[in-house]
């Protein structure tokens, strides 16, 4: 009979743990999504790099708001970064529309449809672009595991 105690269970995650994971995965998204519109915008350039920087600010967000290691942390930094990439997509392409029709960018959010922001999304990437993003969604998923 050994005398060694067992090993002591994790304690559960209290209420405002869980909140604040899921709200640091939120800030990191939504903000760096804004972030990216807004360099955009002010450069004129798409700034596809900032896929890549989007990643591992998402996994870092991710450790601060105590994700367990493993799988899910990186499927949730893989998942965290393509919602990064398609929220910037589909506002710098409603931003552009709404800005040549003198619509403001809340207002033109709502009104562009998936096929034509495809279409945009597809005419204004170029091959460094598409690989940028790509490796943006590989860098987040070694980085967050």
């Amino acid at each position: 009979m050994s005398l060694a105690a067992p090993p002591a269970a994790a304690p559960p995650k209290s209420a405002m743990s869980w909140t604040l994971s899921w709200s640091l995965l939120l800030l990191g998204t939504l903000g760096f999504a804004a972030i990216w519109l807004l360099l955009s915008l002010y450069s004129g350039r798409q700034n596809s790099w900032m896929a890549v920087i989007g990643a591992i600010d998402l996994a870092w967000m991710l450790r601060l708001g105590g994700w367990p290691r493993g799988l899910r942390r990186a499927a949730l930094g893989v998942l965290g970064t393509a919602l990064i990439i398609v929220l910037y997509s589909w506002s710098i392409a409603s931003s552009q529309i709404g800005l040549s029709l003198g619509v403001g960018l809340i207002d033109s959010l709502g009104k562009l449809g998936v096929h034509h922001a495809w279409l945009l999304t597809q005419l204004a990437n170029g091959p460094f672009d598409w690989l940028c993003l790509a490796a943006g969604l590989v860098v987040a998923a070694f980085a967050s595991r």
